[in-house]
């Protein structure tokens, strides 16, 4: 089974162009008129600039080619040219078919880069640089501006602040706008590089973080509900390249939850590209547990059995680590006690990334990621389904393992495992 994630749109501020995203582009209306898209008259750069990836000193181009390599995947359905590094910079030929639009949905998905541009090449000479600042600010409806130069090129002679009076001074007379530095309604940004300049209007902000696959692979315990998607994000933008388990109690209760996590799991894929979901039929189990164990324990022997059948399907995988979105204290398996007897059942390091946010917090990064709204959907979570009244809050790993006693650990882990199914998870989507 395959699934696609449908692209997120991003809502742009019709009201006002900020220093960093552009609006409306008043040429393609125009340009529509004559069925001639006004985006791909003149050859397109997306440029994106580095932070994080130029401290890392040696191991640099590593950063480097995995960050060229997922902009590849994210743009494979519309094929991108040529991509190189230049200093903190890459460089991505945009193909004609992907409008200006498309461009940023996408690129604003890499990890690894802290701001983008779509650019389009100027010779480097000042009167080419005053008429393709002209005509950039002419597309826009803004009122004030200011121009932006970076000169990586230091052999240009003029300087970058020499560059922004010049060029700004001719917009200005060109177009009656006012110069604003404070608070620009348009930022022209250039870039002098040795080969040529780039002019774009506008600058938007990305992903941050560091390109997913530079730093392992890891497998999340995907619940369902609003923590574990934010945790998924937060560990990808580390660098990790994700799988995903979720663990269900189909046909005990209902399928929904099973579709929300293919659906989490679909939106967490525009990200990386390429996802699997294992879904584990937890129910059985759950029967067991529920038979043999004492109430107050339940649900610290689900997620014991949990971690153990995840750090099974982990290695199969060739993940090193496993991922949960825990939060100290915020439900009663989650004390300290509780989670540290939990943990010693793993086979394999577990990174928390929520442990010390609180709900209100993960809400915030859970709407700001699009998660949230799938994440409230009602479902029957496998670990509310036969929850005593009063759980154990403060776990004995001595009372655990001597309750783990009664069951046949390893058959259990086989069983579960054995009927896992597993979903592809795609992006772009095939055609």
């Amino acid at each position: 089974m395959i699934i696609a994630p449908t692209l997120f749109q991003r809502k742009p501020d019709t009201d006002k162009l900020s220093p960093t995203m552009g609006t409306h582009d008043h040429g393609a209306d125009a340009a529509a008129a004559t069925g001639v898209s006004a985006e791909t008259e003149a050859p397109r750069v997306l440029i994106g600039r580095c932070h994080e990836i130029v401290l890392k000193g040696g191991n640099r181009w590593r950063f480097v080619e995995q960050l060229k390599r997922n902009l590849l995947g994210v743009f494979a359905d519309a094929g991108l040219g040529r991509v190189r590094a230049e200093g903190p910079r890459i460089l991505a030929e945009l193909p004609a078919r992907a409008s200006d639009a498309l461009a940023c949905e996408r690129a604003a998905l890499i990890f690894g880069l802290q701001n983008f541009t779509i650019s389009r090449p100027a010779p480097l000479a000042m009167d080419a640089l005053k008429r393709a600042a002209i005509a950039a600010a002419r597309a826009h409806p803004a009122r004030t501006f200011r121009i932006s130069t970076k000169r990586a090129e230091k052999r240009f002679p003029l300087n970058s602040m020499e560059i922004d009076r010049e060029v700004g001074g001719a917009v200005a007379a060109a177009l009656d706008l006012k110069v604003d530095l404070e608070n620009p309604e348009l930022t022209i940004n250039i870039e002098i590089l040795p080969q040529c300049a780039y002019l774009a209007a506008g600058k938007y902000p990305g992903a941050g973080g560091l390109p997913v696959g530079v730093t392992g692979r890891a497998t999340v315990l995907l619940s369902g509900g609003i923590d574990s998607p934010v945790a998924a994000y937060r560990m990808m933008r580390r660098g990790l390249r994700l799988d995903f388990v979720h663990f269900h109690s189909h046909p005990l209760v209902s399928a929904a939850s099973r579709e929300k996590a293919c659906d989490l799991a679909a939106h967490l894929t525009r990200y990386q590209m390429r996802s699997t979901l294992a879904l584990v039929s937890f129910a059985d189990a759950q029967r067991e547990i529920v038979a043999r164990a004492p109430r107050p324990l339940r649900v610290v022997l689900y997620r014991r059995m949990m971690l153990r059948i995840a750090s099974v399907l982990a290695g199969r995988a060739g993940s090193s680590a496993l991922v949960t979105g825990e939060s100290l204290g915020q439900v009663a398996s989650q004390t300290l006690e509780n989670m540290t007897v939990v943990e010693k059942a793993a086979s394999l390091p577990l990174f928390r990334p929520l442990i010390g946010m609180d709900k209100n917090e993960i809400i915030v990064e859970a709407r700001r990621l699009g998660t949230f709204e799938t994440s409230i959907l009602p479902d029957q979570d496998c670990c509310s389904l036969f929850v005593p009244a009063h759980p154990e809050t403060r776990a004995r790993l001595e009372a655990v393992v001597k309750a783990e006693a009664e069951f046949d650990i390893e058959a259990m882990i086989a069983g579960a495992v054995a009927r896992t199914e597993l979903v592809r998870c795609e992006f772009p989507p095939r055609r």
